[in-house]
This record gives C-alpha cells, sequence and structure tokens, in this order.
C-alpha cells in the first residue's frame, strides 16, 4: 500500500497539476477569459439562478394544431385517392370539406366506396397502445359520402408527439443562440418551460421562440372574385392570407389555393444573406433533391403566374414566375433587419413548429441576485473550508496537513471536471459543493483513527499506516458507492435545481475518494520512506 513506483507518483502529480490548469480560467474575469484562446475557453457555466437570464413559460394552442391535423389528412386523403398504378387506379371524390372538425368528401362512383375506406384505413393508425382506438374514426353517411372524424386518443397522442417534437426543435433554436446549458422541460400535456442562463435579451429569446416557421410556397388564384373576396368569401379550394406587417404587397392580402405547392420540411438550409441588387438583408434557402425537383417542375409549368411565399399563416411576398426556377434554391425577402434575418434562418433550419406557441409567463433573474447567491456561498464555502482545516490539524497533526492539502486539490479537481465536461453550476450545485468539502475529509478521518487503533496495539509505524489505509479504504469505497447510487437516483429522476445538486456532489464524492484515499496515501509514504520516524503522533 505505501509503495510507489516512479510511474505512477508522475500520473498522480500529473492529475492534480491538469486539475488546477483546468480549473484556472472559471476564476477570470469575463475580459480576460474572452481574450484566451478558443481551446482554453473552458469555464464552469453558471445557472439561471447564478448568471441571471430568462425564464419563458409556452403554452401549446391546441386548436392550431388540430387544423394542422386536419390540413395533413386533407393531403394525405388527397393523394390516397390518387392510385399507384396510375389513372386508371384513381377513385374520384368531390369537393373535399373541413367544417366542423372533420374531413368529409363524396366519393363518385359509389362500387369504389369499399376500396376509397380501405385506403383511408391504412393511412391511419392506432392512438397508443394501451387505448385499442385509432386517430381516425372513418364513417360512410348516405351511402356515397365518407367522413373521418378526429378521436379524443388519437387527438391526444398528437399533441403529446407534437409537444415533444416542439421541445427539440426550441432546444435546436435556443442552442443555435450561442448560449449554454438551457433548461427546456415539458410541463402538464401543453406547455413547456424554458430557462435560458446568461441571456439578458428576453426579447430576442421570444422573437425566436414564438415564430412557429411554417413555411409554404402556394400559387395565386388568379380566378378570384374581386367584389366576393371584399366580403370575406374565397372560392372553393383558396383561402384569404393577409400579408406579413411591413410585406410590400399591393393589397392588404392575397387569395391563395389552400394546396400547398412546397413546403419548410423539404428546405435543407436557411441561411442569412444580402440581396444583390438592394444590399437589403434576406434569407437564402435551399430545398433538399425532392423539394428542388418538385419546385423546378412547378414553376415550369406556372410561367407567367404568382406564387406566394406564407410564414406562419402571413404572406411575405407573391412575385411572378418569369421562367422556370431551376437548381433548388431561392430567395426571401421582406422588411428584415439582419438579427430578424438571422433568427428566421435559424428557425427555418431548425424546423418548423408543429404547434403554434404562446408566451403565457416571463421572469427574468437578474445577475445581481445571482451575484449576491455566489458572494453567500463562496463565504459559507470560505467558513466551512477554515474550520475542517483547523480541526483536522488540531486533531491529526502532519497526517491532518496530508489531508488538509488534498481538500484543496479535490476543489480544483472538481471545478475542472465541470468545466471539461461543460457542467452548469446553480445555487443547489453550490449547497452540494459546500456539502462535499464539509465530506471530504470523512475519508481521512476514518483512515487516522484505524492508524490509531494500529498503533495502540502495538504495531510498527510503517504496517500501523499501511494497515491503516488498507482496512479504511474497504469502508470508504462502500460508503461513497452508496452515496454515488443516491445522487444518481436524484440526477435521473430530479430536474432542475435537483440535477444540479447531484452532478455536483456525485463529482465530488469521486474526487474526495482519490485525493483523500491515494493523495494522501502518497503524501504519507513519501515521507515515511524518506525519515523512517520510529514514532508519529496523530
Amino acid at each position: 500500500m505505501l509503495d510507489f513506483p516512479r510511474w505512477k507518483t508522475i500520473g498522480i502529480s500529473i492529475i492534480l497539476l491538469l486539475g488546477i490548469i483546468f480549473s484556472i480560467p472559471s476564476f477570470l474575469p469575463s475580459k480576460t477569459f474572452d481574450s484566451l484562446p478558443t481551446i482554453a475557453q473552458i469555464k464552469v457555466n453558471l445557472g439561471l439562478d447564478l448568471a441571471g437570464g430568462s425564464h419563458l413559460l409556452l403554452e401549446a394552442d391546441v386548436a392550431d394544431l388540430q387544423k394542422t391535423q386536419l390540413a395533413n389528412m386533407e393531403k394525405t386523403v388527397r393523394a390516397a385517392m390518387r392510385g399507384e398504378r396510375g389513372p386508371d387506379d384513381d377513385i374520384a371524390i368531390g369537393e373535399l370539406s373541413t367544417a366542423g372538425g372533420k374531413i368529409s368528401f363524396l366519393v363518385r362512383d359509389q362500387s369504389k366506396l369499399d376500396a376509397a375506406r380501405d385506403r383511408l384505413f391504412n393511412e391511419t393508425g392506432g392512438a397508443g397502445i394501451a387505448t385499442g382506438q385509432r386517430d381516425w374514426r372513418i364513417d360512410i353517411i348516405d351511402t356515397t359520402r365518407i367522413v373521418m372524424t378526429p378521436t379524443q386518443a388519437g387527438q391526444a397522442q398528437a399533441i403529446k408527439n407534437a409537444m415533444d417534437t416542439a421541445r427539440d426543435i426550441i432546444d435546436k433554436r435556443v442552442n443555435a443562440l450561442g448560449t449554454r446549458e438551457p433548461t427546456i422541460i415539458r410541463q402538464g400535456d401543453d406547455r413547456i418551460v424554458v430557462q435560458v442562463p446568461g441571456l439578458q435579451d428576453p426579447q430576442q429569446l421570444k422573437d425566436l421562440i414564438g415564430k412557429t416557421a411554417r413555411l409554404e410556397f402556394r400559387m395565386v388564384d388568379p380566378n378570384a372574385d374581386p367584389a366576393e373576396v371584399a366580403a370575406g368569401r374565397a372560392p372553393v379550394g383558396s383561402e384569404i392570407v393577409p400579408y406579413a406587417e411591413g410585406a410590400n404587397g399591393s393589397a392588404p392580402y392575397e387569395v391563395l389555393r389552400r394546396q400547398v405547392m412546397i413546403s419548410g420540411e423539404q428546405l435543407l438550409d436557411a441561411k442569412q444573406g444580402y440581396d444583390g441588387q438592394s444590399g437589403q438583408p434576406v434569407v437564402n434557402i435551399r430545398f433538399d433533391s425532392g423539394g428542388s425537383s418538385t419546385f423546378a417542375k412547378v414553376t415550369a409549368q406556372n410561367v407567367g403566374k404568382r406564387f406566394a411565399m406564407v410564414l406562419d399563416g402571413r404572406v411575405l411576398s407573391a412575385p411572378s414566375i418569369n421562367e422556370p426556377i431551376l437548381g433548388g434554391s431561392a430567395q426571401i425577402s421582406g422588411s428584415f433587419s439582419v438579427a430578424t434575418a438571422n433568427n428566421l434562418a435559424i428557425s427555418l433550419r431548425s424546423g418548423a413548429l408543429p404547434v403554434k406557441m404562446t408566451v403565457v409567463e416571463e421572469r427574468t433573474v437578474t445577475p445581481e441576485l445571482g451575484a449576491d447567491s455566489i458572494r453567500k456561498g463562496v463565504i459559507a464555502g470560505i467558513v466551512a473550508t477554515a474550520a475542517v482545516l483547523t480541526l483536522m490539524v488540531l486533531v491529526y497533526g502532519r497526517f491532518g496537513i496530508y489531508a488538509n492539502v488534498a481538500l484543496f486539490f479535490n476543489i480544483f479537481l472538481i471545478i475542472a471536471i465541470m468545466a471539461a465536461f461543460n457542467a452548469t453550476l446553480t445555487l443547489p450545485g453550490i449547497a452540494g459543493f459546500v456539502l462535499t468539502i464539509g465530506a471530504a475529509v470523512d475519508a481521512n478521518v476514518l483512515i487516522n483513527e484505524r492508524i490509531r487503533e494500529e498503533l495502540k496495539r502495538g504495531r510498527r509505524v510503517f504496517q500501523a499506516v499501511e494497515l491503516g489505509y488498507s482496512e479504511a479504504s474497504r469502508a470508504i469505497f462502500d460508503a461513497n458507492v452508496t452515496n454515488v447510487i443516491a445522487a444518481s437516483l436524484m440526477f435521473w429522476f430530479g430536474s432542475g435545481p435537483i440535477k444540479g445538486f447531484a452532478v455536483v456532489l456525485t463529482i465530488g464524492i469521486i474526487t474526495s475518494v482519490f485525493t483523500a484515499v491515494t493523495v494522501t496515501r502518497l503524501f504519507a509514504a513519501r515521507w515515511l520512506h524518506k525519515t523512517r520516524p520510529a514514532s508519529i503522533n496523530i
């Protein structure tokens, strides 16, 4: 136990040195840290309660989701009625109606009614294993009309799927801002909590998250009767869509075909750029292979006609198609600033939110509150450390000094590991840190007390110290394994502050075992081999 080969001594020394080096950036002022090379910019991130930031509670617009669900099923029905083997396999249907939250249409050939129902049955699915229900109910009315009604279980499953997707998309958008360690969690069935430490401009966050970014390319209906449109009535298969605020439309609205030519789901990339002629900020988009082919085909068939770019139900622009647009690229222009164009590009890249989200609660935590918490936490840490250092020296002498030196190395290692893993320190994390400092010398107490017992039994110094470390190590490892299990369960089942406490506690347990057992044993072994004392006071 007291034999340390040269390679082991060098290895332990390197670990301790790296702990000091990697912990230093976390103590530097922000300006000094920003001037460091990129490879050296590794530090412990501060949570919302310490660094300040923004807290938003978002609520899903369930009505909007149901509307989207109807629109998607309408596309599915039209596609299903088109045969896979060509026009001869098509099933002719009347105009689709989505009134009352249902899809209703007439099958013109009554002999194909069952075939149409079978096709629709294949396009719908189960609404969860536990319910035993399907997501859509298919009924035949008056022997020729099919009515599809979303079931309650299907709508509940759709909301769950949409919220899970929305959470992932919001995470992509927030991280694209360059922030670190945001907290994005579901709350209830239709809400999401977003906490972003260090972000002092909540409006920027709200603009980015609140944008659904549902992009559509749709044809303008040239046959709309202006008088009917002025009265709020659009032709069958079309709808009246208003222009976005600041968009340069000749009228406050456009009459667009309901059918979507290309959707944002076929986007491959979106980047902020500048218009080659006006120099105004724009968003350059690029479609995937399927979207490029469709875009080229549609524009080739509609030369001389107008199409509209629609974002979140608002027309951005409605230019004329002068020639087929090949290459799969397009440009979205509008009254953009560089910031708004960049935010739109981020939103489009991350994907459209499957449901519109509304901010129902907003809180801002100021850095001053976090600074006060840090100051009090540091005071608590200093008091705890001073008390532990004093007690260990008074009770155990030289071996107490070894424990104190190991304690300092333990503090550096905790900070270094948290920085290396880009972990976030929260107020509960500071509590875990202070607790770790107080408990870090527990292992040394066990070891030193065991050495005392062996000396009282008449053991020689070397033998007493060796037995003290070997016998106490078993109890130390057993006790700390149970602590790690408890901390792991807190991390697994907890959220937010509980996770922050569990992370710091787990790291502290691991590093304290290393420093309290291995590092102090190295100090004791080197001193014993060098001085060969006949007796020791402990």
